[in-house]
C-alpha cells in the first residue's frame, strides 16, 4: 500500500455507518484515489439520481443499509439503469448468508464482494483489479 497515481478515479462508498465511512475515506485517499460518500440519508431514488449525476468510476456499497432491502435496491437500480450499469460495483457486507443466497444474480451483475471482515490488502486487490479489467475493455456511459 501507499500513495500512488491513480489518474483521478472517484470512488463513492455507500455505508449507513459513520466509522466504515471513515475507514474507507482513509484507506482509499491513501491509495491516491477521490473518495466520495454517503450515509444513505438519501431515498434509494435519490441515491441513484446522485449516482448518474457523479458518474464514479467504482462504488462500494454496503448491503444491509438501516431498512434491510436498502443496498440491493440501490444494486438492482444501478445496474437496471442504462445511465450507470457500466459502473463497477463492490458489495462490502457482513450479510454473507444473504450474499450466498444472491450468488448468481452477482454474478450476472459482475459485482464483486468482500466480507466483512475484511483485510484491508485483499479490499485494495479488489479494487485494483476493477481498473485492470476496466482498462482491458473500454465501458463508456451511453449518451443520453
Amino acid at each position: 500500500m501507499g500513495t500512488r497515481t491513480t489518474s483521478g478515479k472517484t470512488i463513492l462508498v455507500i455505508n449507513d455507518d459513520p466509522a466504515i465511512l471513515g475507514l474507507f475515506d482513509d484507506l482509499l485517499r491513501e491509495e491516491g484515489y477521490d473518495v466520495q460518500q454517503d450515509e444513505f440519508g438519501k431515498t434509494t431514488d435519490e441515491l441513484h439520481r446522485h449516482i448518474r449525476d457523479l458518474q464514479p468510476d467504482l462504488i462500494i456499497l454496503d448491503y444491509i443499509i438501516g431498512r434491510e432491502g436498502s443496498g440491493w435496491q440501490l444494486l438492482q437500480a444501478i445496474k437496471m439503469d442504462r445511465a450507470t450499469r457500466h459502473i463497477p460495483v463492490i458489495i462490502c457486507t457482513g450479510a454473507a448468508r444473504q450474499v450466498e443466497e444472491l450468488r448468481g444474480h452477482l454474478l450476472e451483475m459482475d459485482v464483486q464482494v468482500v466480507l466483512k471482515p475484511f483485510d484491508i490488502d485483499h479490499l485494495i486487490e479488489i479494487v485494483e483489479s476493477i481498473w485492470v479489467l476496466d482498462d482491458k475493455v473500454q465501458v463508456s456511459p451511453p449518451e443520453n
